[in-house]
This record gives C-alpha cells, structure tokens and sequence, in this order.
C-alpha cells in the first residue's frame, strides 16, 4: 500500500495497537478528521485532560456563559499544539466557514464561536473538545499503519461521544469484532 493508494481516512478511527512504542498513543482512539496524500490530522477521543473543566476553560477566554451552560468533556487531542482546541461534534451544526464537514455524522470546528454556541446552550447536540492534535507528514501514518501501529474502522457516535472513555478502545475493537484480550504487545512473523 503506498500513500497514492491508500484508502483516505476522514472520518475513520484509528486504534493504536498494543506495544506501538509511543506511550503518548498507549490504547488510544483518533478520529479522524482529515487524511490526504499531504498528511493527516486526528483528535484522541479517549485522553481526557486531567483537572481542566470546561467551565474554567471558558472563563480563561472569558467567554460569558448562560444558565443552561452544557458540561462538554475536555481531552488531551493529541500531542502537536496543545494551546489550539478543536471541537469534534455532530453533524447537525455548522459555523460559517469554518466548520470541517468531515462527513454527514461528523464536523470539526476550531473557532470560538462554537464555544460560545455551547457556553449559551446552543451548538451541537453532541460535541467534546480537544486540546492539541495528532498529525502526520505525507506518508507517514500509512507507513505506521503497515507496520502494524494502528487499525481502523468505523466512527460511531457512540463510540465517539460517549461518555466513558476508558471503554472507548475496547468498544472500538469490537466494532471490528476484534476481542481486546486476544492482543498482544510482541510483534511476530509467520
């Protein structure tokens, strides 16, 4: 599979693979947000950011919140710029330009305006926000796809906007049919 052949993933989550060697995608689950023969950018959907809520997230951008303020969960979206936040939602909201359709499901928008629509109650009826993204240079997540970094399958909102994101991992295997227990991290060959 080259990068000119490689199916595009917009849309698609990748599963890191156990014993993948970095531990920064240790059981993680990206969904991606965008994939072409230029690279590739995903949000970890299962990391959430330890002690940052995102109430206090908006009063740091002083964001005027109303009274049926929605409790959106925070996650740490990967480890490039983790001072720019990404708001993954459903389908049934779009900002004038500015929001990436990813597909009919799925938008991605990083601009305040969403966050202001969820500050108010308004906005997406199914979102979470990533601090940071995970990114990839031409090539080169289908180079760690082939060497058995990462599997993908299918987005779901349920897997994506659930609320346990410890079971986010396992739920995605199972999409696939794939048992969690039968992983191992030693790589082999036949």
């Amino acid at each position: 599979m080259t990068a000119e052949s490689a199916p595009l993933l917009d849309g698609k989550l990748l599963i890191a693979m156990p014993g993948m060697g970095d531990p920064r995608f240790e059981k993680a689950v990206i969904f991606m947000c965008a994939h072409s023969e230029d690279g590739a950018l995903g949000l970890i959907i299962n990391k959430p950011a330890p002690d940052l809520e995102f109430g206090a997230l908006l009063e740091q951008l002083d964001l005027k919140v109303g009274p049926p303020r929605r409790d959106i969960r925070v996650h740490l979206g990967g480890p490039v710029e983790h001072g720019r936040g990404f708001v993954l939602h459903s389908g049934d909201y779009t900002s004038e330009n500015s929001t990436l359709q990813v597909s009919k499901r799925f938008g991605m928008t990083a601009t305040l305006d969403v966050l202001e629509d969820l500050a108010r109650g308004d906005g997406p009826g199914s979102a979470l926000l990533a601090l940071g993204y995970s990114g990839w240079g031409p090539g080169q997540l289908e180079s760690e796809i082939l060497a058995n970094g990462w599997l993908t399958c299918d987005a779901t909102p349920e897997i994506v906007f659930s609320d346990d994101d410890e079971a986010k991992w396992s739920a995605a295997l199972s999409s696939m049919g794939v048992d969690a227990r039968m992983l191992s991290s030693e790589a082999g060959r036949a």
